[in-house]
């Protein structure tokens, strides 16, 4: 692609580069000129137009962008038309974003015309909310760039929505004196705020003495009835070999991980029975504000395998805003 001044009489075809009048005629940016343009111009004094001229091998870059987004865009996702070297990417249901990072990295190493934004992996969306962008910096790219950019996306595309599932998820909170029932209650309120979006739903829900047995027996009874279990203990995880995770194992279920480097949400416990996941909730979780919790109830949400690896894997960004109602927290009185 040629840029730079170009004569006024040369000027039919090219790409305005920056916005200008002529009399009474507005010529704007990306505006291709015209015979009656150079006309207008010449009128108006004008000798020369900071201009770019398309060559043999570029691809416009409406084109260029429409090209790379229908590449990028995978299930659950729509594309706008390109305007002016861009095409914005919506999700069309509510789930989970999901992001070939390796994939979109590669793209923006191509050329620097060439670029792609989007979302961070694993962010929740709804239906409607934008995902992804493509947008072609100058007024075209090397065709031999927008080539490659199209290649280096996997058929099913580089950025798709988990769409969320209607589950049923059963609840278990322990309880132990001095535990005030609004509390058990609030927490239902705000669980129940977090499957909103998702359409999952609380199914069989109990409460049950903190003890292994008592929580174990009530494993067991809401297991066969639902989807996933949440357990809200009385008092905090502290080990492995806890309240908590012993009841689990008793009930014949499988301790996948426990701790994150997320903060609020350390305590968490991921494991699973039956197939179906357990979320041993850490204390945050009963806060409305995002933690640690969100981040794995959503991937089981919109049935995104979660392992003690990916987890490990969560620490980079993993400090979240405090909640200051936690009974411990970051920074104390000095």
């Amino acid at each position: 692609m040629k840029f730079g001044a170009i004569p006024v009489a040369e000027a039919e075809g090219a790409i305005v580069a920056h916005a200008l009048r002529a009399g009474d005629r507005s010529l704007r940016k990306g505006h291709v000129i015209t015979p009656g343009d150079q006309a207008a111009l010449r009128d108006a004094g004008v000798d020369s137009v900071i201009a770019a001229r398309i060559e043999p091998g570029d691809v416009g870059e409406n084109e260029a962008a429409e090209r790379l987004a229908e590449r990028l865009a995978g299930e659950n996702l729509r594309r706008e038309r390109p305007f002016t070297g861009r095409v914005n990417i919506f999700a069309t249901v509510n789930g989970l974003t999901m992001v070939d990072a390796d994939a979109i990295a590669r793209i923006n190493r191509l050329d620097e015309a060439i670029t792609v934004a989007t979302l961070a992996a694993h962010r929740p969306v709804a239906a409607g909310d934008m995902v992804a962008t493509v947008k072609i910096i100058p007024f075209a790219a090397p065709g031999a760039a927008v080539s490659a950019a199209c290649e280096a996306v996997e058929p099913r595309g580089a950025v798709w929505i988990a769409p969320f599932r209607p589950l049923r998820v059963g609840v278990v909170s322990t309880l132990l004196p001095g535990l005030k029932a609004s509390v058990v209650a609030k927490t239902l309120r705000v669980l129940e705020a977090r499957l909103e979006a998702s359409g999952a739903t609380i199914g069989k829900e109990e409460r049950v003495a903190h003890e292994e047995g008592a929580l174990a027996a009530a494993i067991e009874r809401l297991a066969p009835h639902s989807d996933a279990l949440v357990i809200f203990g009385a008092s905090a995880i502290t080990d492995r070999r806890d309240v908590i995770p012993r009841a689990i194992e008793a009930s014949g279920g499988r301790i996948e991980h426990f701790g994150m480097p997320v903060d609020p949400g350390n305590l968490l416990l991921l494991a699973e029975r039956a197939g179906a996941p357990i979320i041993g909730a850490p204390g945050c979780a009963r806060s409305p504000k995002e933690n640690g919790f969100d981040w794995v109830l959503d991937r089981i949400l919109a049935g995104v395998p979660i392992t003690s690896a990916d987890i490990k894997a969560m620490g980079v960004g993993g400090l979240l805003m405090e909640i200051a109602s936690r009974p411990q927290p970051r920074l104390g009185d000095e």
